[in-house]
């Protein structure tokens, strides 16, 4: 995968030289003559409670963040960048030393602070001013300390990029969202219900600080979203009409110039449309950069419908016939019917899987309601439900998402879980209430009588087990990559951690294999593929493995 980056990054560098057209990127700034410039004056009552006038900013008992902010879109970006201001700077420390680690060589760091420039010479020009301009105020509270990256707004719009520039790097689907509708006769009251699991993984700390953000615009429609500190985009979201978005990669080729992110478009969905109609009119002005599944759910309609977008065209997948909806990681529509990448990604990827997970789940629950969304999005085994060890990426709960999320549109309700992640109570909002009742003592917005109680996995023996699961298996991929002395205790214990996961078989085979103790690699190998494997490609390699130990034992 770093090999693919530096490849990419080296062919955007040498584009750089070559281009004329980087420095009124560098240099731009939105207008914000329209907007109302004055810094805000925050109040802090705790270590947790924040106030900007009638902004606020707070840590609930779950461990959420709730954010609540109005005005013109440079007020909106001053207040969240004075509200979460400590935690922006910490969200860009874990993100950047992510790249760190992925790129460590000075030079190429140099290489790749290039490559996002160029890059991304064109992001300003896709981006719609009034986004610029909220951009512009949360950057103004950002760090000092990535300056060397590139000057703070521009440093901001790129990380609005992240999730398609990494997309597009690395071709995948960060890992794997999963997401369903349901209505009419699939629900108990016939009203439309959604959930997803957001899968984008950057490291454990990147999940820890959640903001639920309610934001009223002087312009366009009252909305909530599921954040971290100095994004504005949406990835899942609802709004006062009752209409949600939420994203699910698909397959991509790579492109050449950032356009549109995703999260930009979805954000003017949620704050400009009412309904599908309007949704749908909207993501057809703006030109992505990647590949995207984006579900739209209506109160108004009370149906969801999926817009798939990708830089070259757009389709738009309904089911008329059903009262369901299931998205993963590969397009439906008939547009994308005979696309190469997509057929590639059901074959090759484990999107098809938990598709067909998501029908297997819906079909044994007649009636669904936000309980039973919240088991479907919880749920670790696989088809037939049979074991798939813990954090497999063909399971719906991955034991890896930065958030699960449940909307029931017509009632202005949504359930968002609280860490770890989806494994937490799922916290009730009612939009309702936070937009129309607001009173002005500053406590949590949530409904706790409508809360749904934390998975009872996080009790047990297995989750404390898959804890530690993950700490070994950092420690046998540094193992690895450096060609050290495992010892037998350690792959035993590893292996007992997580026993019907393939990985830790793999992995085992690996070592054997580097060691040149082929008997037992085979033996790994072989106890792998007993195992559900992630992917096809992944099951080839094993087999490869096991065709060159049967030359070398001859």
């Amino acid at each position: 995968m770093i090999k693919r980056i530096l490849h990419c990054v080296l062919i955007g560098f040498l584009g750089l030289i070559v281009s004329c057209g980087t420095s009124k990127s560098k240099n731009h700034k939105p207008d914000l003559s329209a907007y109302n410039a004055a810094k805000p004056a925050v109040k802090k009552i705790s270590d947790s409670v924040f106030v900007s006038g009638n902004n606020s900013f707070l840590k609930n008992k779950q461990g959420l963040w709730e954010l609540y902010a109005e005005g013109d879109p440079l007020e909106i970006g001053l207040n969240t960048g004075a509200l979460t201001d400590s935690l922006l700077n910490k969200q860009q420390h874990i993100f950047f030393s992510k790249i760190t680690d992925f790129v460590q060589s000075e030079f190429q760091q140099k290489i790749l602070r290039k490559f996002l420039t160029w890059y991304n010479r064109k992001l300003y020009l896709n981006v719609p001013n009034e986004f610029q301009a909220e951009i512009y105020g949360v950057s103004e509270y950002s760090s000092a300390d990535f300056d060397n990256i590139a000057p703070r707004f521009q440093r901001s719009l790129y990380l609005h990029g992240a999730h398609d520039i990494g997309h597009a790097l690395q071709d995948l689907a960060l890992v794997g969202c999963s997401s369903f509708a349901v209505w009419n006769e699939k629900t108990e009251d016939g009203s439309l219900i959604l959930g997803r699991n957001f899968d984008f993984y950057v490291n454990d700390e990147f999940a820890e600080n959640k903001i639920i953000a309610f934001i009223n615009p002087k312009q366009g429609h009252k909305f909530m979203m599921v954040t971290w500190p100095g994004m504005i985009g949406v990835v899942s979201g609802m709004n006062e009409e009752g209409l949600t978005v939420t994203i699910n990669a698909s397959k991509s080729k790579i492109p050449l110039i950032a356009k549109t992110p995703i999260s930009i478009l979805t954000r003017e969905i949620l704050q400009h449309a009412k309904n599908i109609d309007e949704a749908i009119a909207i993501a057809k002005k703006r030109k992505v950069f990647v590949s995207e599944s984006i579900m739209v759910g209506s109160a108004l309609d009370n149906k969801a419908i999926l817009i798939e977008v990708a830089p070259d065209k757009m389709d738009v997948y309904e089911v008329p016939n059903t009262d369901q909806l299931i998205c993963s990681n590969h397009f439906q529509g008939e547009a994308f019917a005979a696309d190469k990448r997509n057929q590639e990604q059901k074959v090759n990827s484990h999107s098809e899987y938990r598709f067909e997970r998501m029908q297997e789940l819906l079909a044994e629950n007649k009636k669904v309601n936000p309980e039973i969304a919240s088991e479907i999005l919880r749920n670790k085994n696989g088809l037939k439900n049979i074991e798939l060890g813990y954090g497999s990426e063909k399971a719906l709960n991955q034991l890896m998402a930065h958030h699960g999320i449940i909307f029931k549109p017509k009632e202005k309700l949504v359930w968002i879980s609280a860490n770890p992640y989806q494994l937490g109570e799922f916290v009730c909002y009612d939009l309702n209430s936070v937009f129309n009742n607001r009173k002005k003592e500053i406590k949590s917005f949530q409904i706790e009588n409508l809360n749904i109680a934390k998975d009872p996995f996080l009790e047990t023996a297995a989750f404390q087990n898959y804890k530690k699961f993950r700490v070994e298996d950092r420690k046998i991929d540094s193992f690895l990559d450096k060609e050290e002395t495992i010892s037998p205790e350690f792959l035993e214990n590893y292996q007992s951690l997580n026993p019907d996961y393939w990985v830790v078989y793999y992995k085992a085979g690996l070592y054997f294999y580097q060691k040149k103790e082929y008997k037992q690699a085979q033996l790994n190998f072989e106890k792998a593929l007993t195992k559900e494997i992630t992917t096809l490609p992944e099951k080839e390699q094993i087999e490869k493995y096991l065709k060159k130990i049967k030359r070398k034992l001859k």
